[in-house]
């Protein structure tokens, strides 16, 4: 893949999932922001350009370990991320919760900031369990009707929203406003930095919760730019086939 400043973000980390690092260490959101040329994400934050694409360069793209997400085919993809983000979310919270709670209590009164980050990763916890739910039992299953009408050439399901660009819009909406909380989380954390009286469940708490963002960055990076192109892709080959006959 040829990478210039037009490129979006999103499709270079869809096209090879190792640049997300890159981003990464210059604080460039790949997922939510994954829309947003290098040009246009470096000037919003500072970044140099030419430095940036250089560092892209370099990057092993031939390393056999890559995971080619954008080779999958929609119903593979929204069963891989099940499996591994969402079950991931859901293994994880109780426990993190479980130390935000313990840390609050004995370190609270020094780090009042600590109440603010329970609410914070609870807002966050609520509104993912409840955005997973919607995904299981709607979107994703519709999805994978698209993709078993494509390889069974039968006529496109029939859907209750219309469009797959209909609860597309509101996925996309509802990772705009995690994405937005996590920031919250990482302000508030100083960037998962402990401070000098951290006991190790402080510590674990702080190296818990930096995991949980790189693993919600890369769900919903596979999701807003690689599934959900996807599915539209889906839908709009269907209806050509179906209308033209």
């Amino acid at each position: 893949m040829q990478i210039q400043k037009d490129t979006k973000i999103g499709e270079i980390v869809a096209h090879n999932f190792h640049t997300a690092r890159v981003f990464e260490d210059h604080g460039l959101d790949f997922c939510c922001g994954g829309k947003k040329s290098i040009e246009n994400a470096c000037i919003e934050k500072g970044v140099d350009a030419e430095k940036l694409l250089a560092e892209l360069e370099l990057l092993d793209t031939s390393s056999p370990s890559s995971a080619h997400f954008n080779k999958w085919e929609a119903d593979f993809l929204t069963d891989y991320i099940i499996n591994n983000h969402h079950s991931y979310v859901n293994n994880t919270v109780s426990t993190i919760e479980h130390h935000l709670q313990k840390v609050v209590s004995a370190h609270g009164e020094r780090h009042p900031e600590l109440a603010v980050l329970q609410g914070v990763f609870a807002e966050l916890k609520d509104e993912l369990i409840e955005h997973m739910a919607k995904e299981e039992r709607m979107l994703f299953p519709y999805i994978k009707k698209l993709s078993f009408a494509l390889k069974n050439s039968i006529e496109i399901p029939a859907a209750p929203f219309g469009t797959v660009g209909n609860p597309i819009k509101v996925m996309e909406s509802e990772h705009d406003n995690a994405g937005l909380l996590v920031k919250k989380i990482n302000m508030l954390t100083d960037a998962y930095t402990p401070p000098q009286d951290a006991c190790t469940t402080y510590r674990v708490l702080f190296q818990e919760l930096k995991e949980f963002e790189e693993d919600l960055h890369m769900h919903i990076h596979l999701e807003n730019n690689v599934l959900f192109p996807k599915a539209k892709a889906l839908e709009e080959k269907l209806t050509k086939i179906y209308t033209t006959l």
